[in-house]
């Protein structure tokens, strides 16, 4: 068998499994989201304090992320993505455990700085495995993560249906979830450093280009969060809707994120990274006004299709740009990483306090406003279609090891 074949073979075998990857990490996110009510009860909270908590995910993710780089330079990237996904797995337990506000924040905030560490382990993967394919698949394996929280969110759906108790809920799925993930991370490429190669920083602000690379994700992300949080309330308290009609606002939002995720490789191999995020904004932007200036129903579910649509592929994208903005790919995508989920930490937040002191509408005015940024600065993506070359041997300063 010839070396290219062989590479080819090891390349595409890396592909599924790091999308496999990608799903059992959002599998967890879907089976601890679906418990939460429970885990409320468990800790005796009141929905003020279950707010407070549920803000210390983002804050571990933010804090902990730039840690897996240096993690991933001293263990090596599969070994880092095996340990690294375990903990993310097995800190689902957590949550259903806490048994009072203080440590239900702890639980949380271990959750994300696992979440986070994960996060950024298996999207450097995945950049270098389109680095060898040669096209996109960032957006593919973003779709897997949206299959995977669906997957997790009816388990934890039928796991509530029956009442069984979140502790063994959540031990059975980080067992199965924990297994799953130690089994196919040895499929991963296996990166290391080169021997003279510095060990990245404990705690460094991201580079110039990620923050810019990082400011296109926030528009992206806080018109994913606002829509995914308010999408509903919108439909009933400004379109005076059912709470049935309402719900499935908030569901083909999520449906079309995910289709459009699946099938977004094949839009960016063909129109390129910047021409996608810059008509998906445009999109993005068209939805908005419909949201904004909709005084039916069906034309504001319309819009919150095209804006999911318009933002779907954008943060699988900029990951893909972080990871070729520089020498240290990790750091990169940590950078990034961490200003999306303060994005996300802040959008729900910040459209409720503007609902409260003007109107829905005029949040998802901003909301619009913010889309207009994807069309506008799509431009510092561009890094996310350069250097891709088709299967060849791995550049410096890593080397891989195969099994």
């Amino acid at each position: 068998m010839s070396a290219v074949v062989y590479e080819q073979r090891e390349v595409r075998r890396a592909r599924y499994a790091v999308a496999a990857v990608f799903a059992v990490h959002g599998a967890v996110t879907g089976s601890f989201a679906t418990r939460v009510p429970w885990i409320q009860d468990h800790a005796d909270v009141s929905a003020g304090q279950l707010g407070l908590a549920l803000a210390f995910p983002a804050l571990g993710a933010s804090l902990a992320m730039p840690l897996a780089g240096r993690v991933s330079h001293h263990l090596g990237a599969r070994t880092a993505l095996r340990a690294l996904l375990a903990l993310w797995t097995l800190a689902l337990i957590l949550p259903s455990l806490a048994p009072n506000l203080l440590t239900l924040c702890l639980a949380l905030f271990v959750f994300g700085a696992t979440a986070g560490m994960s996060d950024v382990a298996m999207n450097a993967l995945g950049v270098e495995v389109e680095n060898r394919m040669g096209k996109s698949i960032m957006s593919g394996l973003h779709g897997m993560w949206s299959a995977g929280a669906l997957v997790g969110s009816a388990g934890g759906t039928l796991a509530a249906h029956l009442g069984a108790d979140a502790r063994l809920h959540h031990a059975l799925a980080a067992a199965v979830l924990t297994v799953t993930g130690l089994v196919v991370c040895a499929w991963v490429l296996d990166l290391q450093p080169a021997e003279d190669e510095e060990p990245p920083p404990r705690f460094a602000l991201p580079p110039r280009s990620a923050l810019l690379i990082g400011a296109v994700g926030f528009c992206a992300v806080f018109a994913e969060g606002a829509s995914l949080d308010w999408s509903a309330v919108y439909l009933r308290d400004e379109l005076e809707t059912s709470a049935g009609l309402a719900a499935a606002c908030t569901t083909g939002f999520t449906l079309t994120m995910a289709i459009a995720r699946i099938a977004g490789d094949r839009i960016v191999d063909r129109f390129g990274s910047v021409r996608t995020v810059r008509y998906g904004g445009v999109l993005a932007v068209l939805g908005g006004l419909l949201i904004v200036f909709g005084e039916h129903p069906a034309v504001a579910m319309t819009g919150f299709g095209l804006m999911g649509l318009g933002i779907a592929v954008v943060v699988p994208l900029c990951f893909a740009a972080a990871g070729r903005s520089g020498p240290n790919p990790s750091q990169a995508i940590a950078g990034v990483a961490t200003i999306t989920y303060t994005s996300g930490l802040v959008a729900p937040s910040a459209i409720g306090t503007l609902a409260q002191l003007t109107s829905l509408v005029v949040s998802f005015a901003l909301v619009t406003v913010l889309s207009c940024g994807l069309a506008a600065f799509a431009g510092v993506l561009r890094g996310a279609d350069r250097d891709r070359p088709k299967i060849s041997a791995p550049s410096a300063p890593v080397v891989e090891q195969h099994r």
